[in-house]
């Protein structure tokens, strides 16, 4: 179990990502990829990834990548630099320019754990070229098993965060941490992370702590094992149905899903959408809307099988909000 420490100062500097991190989404895909679970949302994307890593003529490439990510246990924290919240190219740069120090001390401490191959030696020597190597692998890594699905990724941690604002105006930040079960439990100061695989404690020290909401984040929260570098716990949000052949960027022009925009016509859908633009659940929908629960629920489905909203569920009630997609129908 990993127990997070916090003062009353770390409680009020504690924050949501604004969005996904690129980096963590990258690093966390590869562990998935390689993982023994067989999570059902997310079998096509593993098949797909699978068959272009071997097609892509220079799979070779793709070997240190793979085994710096092995699916358990510990893996390197500077391939995912706080820089990558600035973007894809920010977080590789950042990569690129680890001290080789800090190189030395990750890839010696997951040697003692997992076999690497020989390129290793030189990535821990800080050489320039292997660490462009592993940067092109990364970039590469990225288009084929990342890029074509990150409007489905950004959907996920938007309706994650809309959840999460809804939590904090409810109940502050107490409030907003408490929010993150059933994997993790808030109370007395200390945020247990449960099912985690080591046994230590995370002292804040009046540094807050960054939530990391994560679509390839599998079911138990990630946090860096360096406690010098800025506290982040990584988290998994729910996958709104997984990576299906309909969910991705590069499919979202397909026929089916012309079919499902075709039912929107009508001004009550439209209202709906409107409605949904800062988060509303199923009840409050109703109401605002002068339609019945049954109704709103069924526009709501209309909305989300097109791909304009995202529904999440929280005990007794479903939060909406839109996706990109859905805010980009309702701006225009």
């Amino acid at each position: 179990m990993l127990k997070i420490i916090f003062s009353s100062e770390d409680i009020l500097r504690t924050r949501v990502a604004p969005a996904a991190d690129p980096l963590w989404e990258l690093v966390l895909s590869v562990h998935l990829l390689q993982g023994r679970g067989r999570d059902p949302l997310m079998t096509t994307w593993r098949r797909t990834v699978a068959h272009g890593l071997r097609s892509d003529t220079g799979a070779e490439r793709y070997r240190l990548l793979l085994a710096l990510n092995p699916p358990r246990g510990y893996f390197p924290d500077f391939l995912t630099p706080s820089a990558s919240r600035d973007g894809f190219e920010a977080g590789l740069e950042a990569v690129r320019g680890t001290p080789a120090d800090m190189l030395r001390r990750d890839l010696t401490l997951l040697a003692s754990e997992n076999p690497l191959p020989p390129s290793a030696t030189a990535l821990a020597r800080g050489e320039p070229e292997m660490l462009h190597h592993l940067t092109e692998a990364m970039a590469r890594y990225q288009s084929l098993a990342v890029t074509p699905y990150w409007t489905r990724v950004q959907a996920a941690v938007e309706a994650d965060r809309a959840r999460r604002a809804r939590a904090m105006l409810d109940g502050g930040a107490e409030g907003l941490l408490a929010s993150l079960r059933p994997s993790m439990r808030w109370g007395g100061g200390v945020l247990e992370v449960l099912d985690y695989p080591d046994t230590r404690e995370l002292h804040l020290d009046g540094r807050g702590l960054l939530l990391v909401p994560s679509f390839f984040c599998s079911r138990t929260p990630v946090a860096l094992v360096d406690p010098t570098l800025p506290p982040v716990l990584v988290y998994p949000v729910d996958r709104l149905g997984g990576l299906t052949p309909g969910g991705g960027a590069a499919r979202d022009g397909g026929a089916g899903q012309s079919d499902a925009l075709a039912a929107l016509l009508g001004r009550t859908r439209a209202s709906v959408l409107q409605a949904a633009d800062e988060g509303c659940t199923t009840g409050e929908m109703a109401r605002r809307l002068h339609i019945s629960a049954a109704a709103a629920s069924q526009h709501t489905t209309v909305l989300r099988n097109a791909g304009l909203l995202v529904s999440h569920r929280d005990r007794n009630t479903v939060l909406h909000t839109l996706t990109p997609l859905g805010r980009a129908v309702l701006e225009s």
